[in-house]
């Protein structure tokens, strides 16, 4: 989930939006922002998909030797 959290408050802040400008922007609560990027474990799929969409981005499936090759690039 770090990288979701890492995904989320970089490009949020390349926006140079706050959390509450985002949440808002997103259409979800403010906490559900500073759960993603806090890392937390215990989200929303949908809520992640929704702040996700933001960007173009949707959790999806992904084979254990793609995510790992993806991450050493």
């Amino acid at each position: 989930m770090n990288l979701i959290a890492e995904f989320v408050k970089g490009r949020r802040k390349q926006l140079g939006m706050t959390q509450e400008d985002f949440a808002d922007k997103a259409g979800v609560a403010l906490t559900v922002i500073r759960k993603i990027e806090q890392g937390k474990e215990n989200l929303s799929l949908s809520k992640v998909n929704q702040v996700l969409s933001m960007f173009g981005h949707v959790l999806s499936p992904m084979n254990q030797k793609d995510a790992h090759r993806n991450n050493q690039v």
